[in-house]
């Protein structure tokens, strides 16, 4: 076999080992230091504004950071309490009127029932009374499993919301322990960034520094730019929700809005989960008209979604609609709901190790072949070795 063509194999081989062993290293390593990781995240996007504070205001570095995470926690906890009040007042209208809404189900159940269920009932009987015996005992065993069926898959039901709802209370410590520390990592990773920087600089070699800040400013690019587009796609939802229920003239229309904002963060959950009960109540109550209307109100979201979700992302972290979206099929295929973030998110980092010429760089390495007077074949180590024992 030719020896340079051997010895790209074994650097191509190398290279592919490295890169496995690397990624799972990466994931074992995250286990263990997930806080640090969600710190490190924190602090990236944290540093725009902690660099605004400390040069324009004057304040310290570790001020800067520590006034940056209290900002942030203020918007939020403003933004979760204001969400909550309206939650309470829009609950208190639904006390209200969801017992006038169920009797008004409840009777449109039991009118459904005498006239729809009881009638159909009748006839399968009387067609069940001129079956022999042996089909008899076959409808009767077929509606025998299909009960246990039904029963054993409510069962199922209950018991896995039970449980994990059992398994969400467990972990609520453990999710505050981890928010704490992931608290503590950004303020100390954010306040010496720029010594862990230099620190970086100092250990990688000088040649790749300007890789290492290009790879660095894409990725917080990336991030803070997939942020923003969720924002105005989510506030954009909320808003044409607004305008909607404000046409059908819902009462409590903001309280709706909020809640349909918050859970419009949940790809594929979102706001289907408000509407589609919704939807069906009205549709059984009588409520043609409202249920009519909650419907292409529905339709307009998924649309308005589906029509303006790449563009706003692919303008906000700089990647085409289409490569977008081929990144968000690819991500949901690959792991599920949480490919559509990652997905594009990773095709960002590789574009970024692309455009840098890392790639390039490995390329290179593995087909370069060996210089002859940095080569010392093993037969010229078993002679050296042979000498030196004589």
């Amino acid at each position: 076999m030719n020896r340079d063509f051997l010895f790209k194999l074994l650097r191509f081989l190398f290279v592919i080992a490295i890169a496995i062993s690397s990624v799972f290293a990466l994931i074992y390593l995250s286990r263990l230091t997930a806080p640090f990781i969600i710190g490190f995240f924190i602090a990236l996007l944290i540093n725009p504004l902690v660099d605004f504070l400390q040069s324009k205001a004057k304040m310290s570095r570790g001020f800067s950071v520590f006034t940056s995470i209290i900002v942030i926690l203020g918007v939020i906890s403003t933004a979760i309490t204001l969400l909550i009040n309206e939650i309470i007042s829009g609950f208190a209208y639904l006390s209200k009127i969801v017992p006038v809404r169920f009797n008004q189900f409840t009777i449109f159940i039991e009118n459904f029932y005498s006239t729809k269920i009881i009638p159909i009932y009748n006839n399968l009987l009387i067609m069940f009374e001129d079956l022999d015996q042996d089909q008899r005992s076959t409808v009767l065993d077929s509606v025998q499993i299909l009960g246990t069926n039904l029963t054993n898959a409510f069962s199922t039901l209950t018991q896995s919301t039970a449980n994990g709802l059992y398994t969400l209370i467990l972990k609520l410590p453990n999710m505050a322990t981890l928010l704490i520390i992931s608290l503590l990592a950004t303020f100390f990773i954010s306040k010496d960034w720029y010594r862990l920087i230099k620190r970086l600089h100092q250990i990688v070699p000088e040649k790749v520094h300007d890789k290492i800040d290009q790879i660095h400013l894409s990725l917080q690019r990336a991030l803070l730019g997939f942020l923003k587009a969720e924002l105005k796609l989510t506030f954009m939802t909320a808003c044409l929700v607004l305008i909607g229920l404000l046409i059908l003239r819902v009462e409590h229309a903001l309280t709706i809005a909020l809640i349909i904002w918050l859970v419009d963060f949940f790809p594929y959950i979102g706001a289907i989960i408000i509407f589609l009960p919704w939807i069906i109540f009205s549709f059984t109550t009588g409520d043609i008209t409202l249920g009519i209307g909650l419907s292409i109100l529905y339709g307009l979201i998924v649309a308005q979604r589906q029509l303006i979700k790449p563009k706003i992302l692919s303008s906000s972290i700089g990647i085409s609609p289409l490569a977008t979206i081929f990144a968000m099929f690819v991500g949901f295929k690959l792991i599920g709901v949480l490919g559509i973030i990652l997905g594009p998110l990773t095709y960002i980092f590789i574009k970024t190790l692309h455009e840098t010429g890392i790639f390039k760089t490995i390329w290179k390495f593995i087909i370069t072949p060996p210089k002859k007077d940095e080569i010392i074949t093993t037969k010229e180590k078993v002679i050296k070795t042979e000498k030196k024992i004589k």
